[in-house]
This record gives C-alpha cells, structure tokens and sequence, in this order.
C-alpha cells in the first residue's frame, strides 16, 4: 500500500513456506500504532457496563418500548436506567431461586424488546452463559441449540411458547424451567407440568424470590458471558463462545473510535433496535449505548410498521443490513420517479451540486446546507428528523446505494465488517471521505488484520494489489466453538482467526457432505458443502479493506473454472430491474442459471411499453419478460467485464422476495444456499433442461 493513510504496518509478511500460503503484512489502526487502548475505567465484565451506568445515569431514560391497543401504537413509554436495575434485581433472584447459579445456562427467545435485555442483564449479574435464540427459528432449531447448550431456563415471548413445548420431552434432559414474556395459559401449563417442568409468567416470576436474597457471584474478564449461535447458512448452527473481556474491549475500542472523529456518543442518543439481539451486531452496539447512558428504543416486530416506528422514536443512530437499506432506497427512488417534472428537475440538481462538494472533500452538512433544507429535509424527515448514523452491516452494500443514502439523509452512512466470532467490530468506515465508498473502513482500534494468499483462487497478499482471506487477531476474538475443539484449532491458527478453511479443505471434506438432494431425471448429485466463511478482502491503497469474495461460495463448472457466486451475485444486483438474485451453478454443467426477484416498477414499466398485458405475477411467468431480465443482467455483466463462463444463460422470476417464512434467508438476511437449492430445485432442473 502506498499510502497508508488509515493503517500502520506492524509485522512484515512472508512468502509460502512449508506447504502454508505466503501472508501479508499485519496492519493496524494508526490511531493506535503506538498501543491499542486501554478499556474504559472500571470495565471488566458486561455487568460493570451496566452497573457503571446505572450509577452514574439513573434516571436516563434506558429502555423504550412502545403500549399497544387496537393494533394501533400509541407513545413510546420509557424505563429509566434504575428502573431496569430493579427489575433485573428481581429477575436474577428468582433464577438463582429456579437452582440456576454460575455458568448455568439461560435461553432467551423472543424478539427485540426490554425484557429480553433485562434478561440478559440478570445474566450478566450472576455469571450465567445467556444463550440467545433467534425469535425467527423453529422448534428443530431451538431443540437442537437448548441440548447442545444445555439450556436449563429459557425465557420466551408468548406467541413463541408453543413452539418451545414442541421440543419436550426431547429437550427434557436439561430444559427445567420456562418463563414467559407475557401470560400463560391453562393448556401450556399443563403440558409443561407433565413433562416435569415448571412455567410461569412474567409477573409470577418476579415475585418468585420476593423475600429472598442472593450474592453476586465474582466473575472475571475471561468468563464466558454468551454462547451466541451462528445463524447457520449451511448446516447446524455453531456456538460462538464470547467472553466478558471480548465485548468489553469492543465497546472500549468503538467508543475510542469514534472519540477520534469527533463522533462520540451523547446520552442524548437514541437507538432504534430491531435488528435481532440474537446476533452480536445488535448486541453489541446496544452494550455500546447502555455504556453511554444513551436510549434503546425497540420496535413492534413487524417489519410494515418500522418506518412508523422510526418516524416516531426519531433515532439518531440506525444500524441496518443492506436489503433494509435497498428497500428504503427502492422507496425514495419509486417516490421520485412519480414526482412531477419540476420536482425532479430540482431533486436532480440538488443531488449533483451536494454529491460533487461532498467528493471535493465538503462534510456532508457543509456541501449544500440551503439544499439540505429545502429538498433532503423531506428524507430526513421520513427517517425521524435526528439521524446523524447510518451503520450497513452484514453484506456488501452497492456503492451507488451507500453514495444515495450519504447524499440525501442527511446523515453519515458507514460500512462495517466483522463476524459473531471478532464480536462484530473488526472494520468500520469513516465520516466525510468519499473515497471509502464501498468499502468497510480501516480496522478497529482493538485488532490485528493480515490477508492470506489463496492460491487456487488466484488470490495473492503480497501482490502490488493484496488480495486474500482476512485474518484477524486481538481480544476482540471469541474464545472457541463451544463443544468444537475440531473447529476452533482449524479457525485459530497461531492466534489469528482465519475467517474460513482453506479451499483444499472445501473440497477435500468429504466427511461434510450431505448428498441428501437429488435431481434424478438429469442424473447428476446436487452436493452441499457445511463449511464456513472465508472472507476474502482487498487492501485500499489508503488502508481501508473491500470485502471482494467469500471463499464458501465458490464452485467448480464442468469445464474446470471457478465461480465466486457471490461476487457475482453483488454485481448482477447492479441492475435496477433486479431486487435479489440467487445465482447457482455445478461441476455437472458448464453454464450458470438464475432465480430472480425483478423488480416490479421497472418489470411493469418495461410490459407497459411493450404492450404485454397482465398483473405482476403473470408477467414474471411471460417468456418475453424473461429475454427482458436476461438480457439486463447480460448487460450489466458485459459493463462489470464478468468472463464469458460468468454470465447467466437462463433465469426463473419470482414475483414473492426470498424471505425467512420459506427458509431460504437466515434472520441477518444471507441466502440459505442449501434451501434455496432444496426449494428452487425442479426449476433448476428446468432451466437446464430448456437450454440443452
């Protein structure tokens, strides 16, 4: 790297040696060349954030939520940070009351809301192992993580008891107490009762230990605080191990992060959650506004009525995955395309003016204020008029979505990159620099970055351009797979976390396999691989990192070439006809097919002008509208340069968007590769058959 304007070098790479791939050199942070920095004051386990807090902010609001009646929200109703620390008081007591004492293990399975929280606080106070479990996850699931875990109490919403008691008497081995968020029925009752174990609601369960009283027990830097299982794209879910030093020193070095750039948080802030809590994204940005003394407002669950929620919390922090932020952008642009000719005439106008001071290196509040006021006002507005920070995470957002969203809301839009197992933060994008579009920023104040060569994908990290499998080191990393010392000596090597297996070992772990799907009319073995993540990232010349690939999802064609699917994926989404695509390819064939999500203003608008009738439905099932969408994503191959073997030969349409309810995205919205196969599969089978 040249420049080296965000990064310091602090180790020299080296080339292969000993059958291991050359690696390059380990960078870090010029913020702390000299040193990472020391944890905040008198922070050594997640409780002490808590604790801190509610010494220093007890009447802060903490904790929001908003009072249903009618199906209708009303206000947001606030518990102060003492406030929670009562009830929390409560809670641990009655847990220790259950015979749950340190290192037990607790479930939490419910969707975002205070009293997932104050469970997990009750956790953090008696050392317990919080096992989150994804709200969207059926019984399967919430059986195979509460044996694997040992769970022995898991608190539960109420609509989701049922599918609790679905797992007895499989899970009775363990599994002694449940207690739900809201009521219990007589019905519930008596099933749980005659498997042996005991229910209570919320309000039974704070009076269970009313009159008695229980001592904290010590707990360290090094204990175990969550068990946080992957949410499992491939095969069963992994559980990360994270302990109290980890999520500590993340908050700490995000907190020194954003000091630096003069953008830390104020108690003031506000946060809307609802993002799960299940995945430390979530988790740890609100460990991050509770050590702030800040406000974590959640919202009802249903993802129609966020935009009302956020308009009503007017949040001034908003972390989003990239399909939530596609979705926003998708309505701005549908919301200016139907505006008068004058309205657009001046939206147009102000954009370019603000978007080319912005690249001349004007903050974004500096580059076109009397713009901001009369046209972008509008879009602030929508996104509750307070915004300031707009956190993408997850996957890669398209750079023409994140330089829209840094021009017209007003508010500073970062990417960040990070995995359960680096406890989220490893990257993160800086304000008012254009040139980091489309990446995720220079490391975090708390790790170590190297990449590692992939050879066989043509990947070298010692090349002019360093490109290769992002390694991470520091205190921010998990303490291993819980019951997977396989995995954890194959993930940690010397220290570092290799953010995947090497691509000998994609190919080579048969072991793996599950040969369970099968398409016998054209005689080939549909194989899916249950391996993990590799990462593979590019050095910017000033030092920032651009997520490029990911090692998992490669495969080989019948003509020996490899695919990274992904990237494909990330580049054919270009295409404004096109809302989500899932691209799929085999050793068995020598060309790609694809099933696509259109978008349904431009799919009507294009039938429109070609006269071909009919609704959104039958229009994905129209041939023409197929040559169409192909022919865009033709297009847009030939703009990206993709190789002839890249481009897409056939496409189904789809007019219902891949969602959780059919299985085929996990809750952080990533592609479900094995079920999306599984589902799609006689339509892969005739896309095929039709181009022979």
């Amino acid at each position: 790297m040249a420049e080296k304007k965000y990064v310091v070098e602090v180790e020299a790479g080296r080339e292969a040696k000993d059958g291991k791939p050359s690696v390059g050199p380990v960078y870090r942070s010029i913020t702390c060349k000299d040193g990472f920095p020391p944890l905040l004051p008198g922070f050594e386990t997640c409780w002490d954030i808590f604790r801190i807090s509610v010494e220093k902010f007890p009447d802060n609001p903490m904790l929001g939520y908003r009072e249903t009646a009618d199906g209708q929200g009303g206000k947001y109703v606030w518990l102060t940070y003492k406030e929670v620390y009562d009830i929390v008081v409560k809670v641990g007591a009655s847990i220790r009351n259950c015979g749950v004492n340190k290192e037990g293990r607790c479930g939490i399975y419910s969707v975002n809301c205070p009293k997932w929280v104050i469970s997990m606080q009750a956790c953090n106070a008696h050392g317990l192992y919080c096992v989150p479990l994804y709200d969207s996850l059926g019984a399967g699931a919430v059986e195979f993580i509460i044996c694997h875990a040992e769970v022995s109490i898991v608190f539960v919403e109420e609509k989701k008891i049922s599918e609790v008691l679905k797992t007895l008497p499989n899970t009775n081995k363990y599994l002694r107490t449940i207690v739900s968020f809201g009521k219990v029925t007589a019905d519930q009752r008596e099933t749980v009762e005659r498997f042996g174990l005991a229910i209570y609601s919320w309000d039974e369960f704070l009076q269970l230990a009313k009159n008695k009283k229980y001592d904290l027990p010590a707990k360290s830097k090094t204990d175990i605080c969550t068990i946080m299982y992957t949410s499992g794209t491939t095969s069963e879910p992994k559980g990360v191990m994270i302990s109290n030093e980890t999520v500590v020193t993340v908050v700490s070095g995000i907190n020194y992060s954003l000091k630096s750039i003069n953008e830390e948080l104020r108690q003031s802030d506000v946060y809307l959650s609802y993002l799960p809590l299940a995945h430390i994204f979530d988790r740890v940005v609100e460990e991050l506004f509770i050590s702030t003394g800040a406000s974590i407002g959640y919202w009802r669950g249903d993802v129609k009525l966020l935009a009302e929620d956020i308009k009503d919390l007017k949040p001034t922090l908003l972390c989003a995955v990239p399909r939530v932020l596609e979705r926003i952008y998708s309505g701005m642009m549908e919301k200016i395309s139907s505006s008068s000719t004058l309205k657009r005439t001046i939206f147009n106008i102000a954009y370019s003016y603000k978007l080319s001071n912005m690249n001349k290196g004007y903050k974004h509040d500096e580059a076109a204020p009397l713009f901001d006021k009369i046209v972008f006002s509008k879009v602030k507005e929508g996104l509750g008029g307070n915004l300031r920070l707009i956190l993408s995470g997850g996957a890669p957002l398209a750079p023409s979505i994140e330089t829209f969203l840094r021009v017209v809301s007003c508010a500073h839009v970062l990417q960040g990159y990070g995995l359960t197992e680096s406890c989220a933060a490893s990257f993160i994008a800086q304000p008012h620099d254009m040139g980091m579009i489309g990446t995720v920023g220079p490391p975090t104040p708390s790790v170590d970055v190297c990449l590692e060569s992939v050879p066989e994908m043509g990947y070298n990290a010692l090349s002019s351009t360093p490109r290769g499998e992002i390694c991470i080191k520091g205190r921010t990393l998990f303490t291993g797979y819980y019951k997977r010392k396989d995995l954890t000596n194959e993930a940690m090597v010397d220290g570092w976390f290799h953010t995947g297996q090497s691509l000998r070992s994609f190919y080579s772990s048969f072991s793996e396999v599950d040969c369970s799907l099968y398409v016998p009319q054209t005689s080939y073995v549909i194989v899916c691989l249950s391996l993990d993540s590799g990462d593979i990232g590019e050095w910017q010349p000033d030092g920032c990192m651009k997520i490029i690939d990911r090692k998992k999802n490669i495969f080989k064609l019948s003509q020996g070439e490899y695919v990274s699917v992904e990237n494909l994926e990330n580049i054919y989404s270009l295409a404004a006809e096109v809302d989500s695509i899932w691209v799929y390819g085999n050793s068995f064939q020598s060309f790609l097919v694809a099933v696509v999500n259109p978008n349904k203003q431009a799919l009507e608008k294009w039938a429109e002008e070609n006269g071909v009738a009919g609704n959104f439905t039958s229009l994905c099932e129209h041939p023409k509208a197929k040559t169409y969408i192909l022919e865009q994503l033709n297009k847009t191959a030939k703009e990206n340069k993709l190789k002839g073997f890249e481009s897409i030969k056939a496409v189904h349409l789809d007019p219902e968007p891949f969602d959780m309810e059919r299985d085929l995205l996990t809750p952080t919205f990533k592609k479900k590769r094995p079920q999306l196969l599984k589902y799609y599969k006689d339509v892969i089978e005739t896309l095929y058959k039709g181009t022979e």
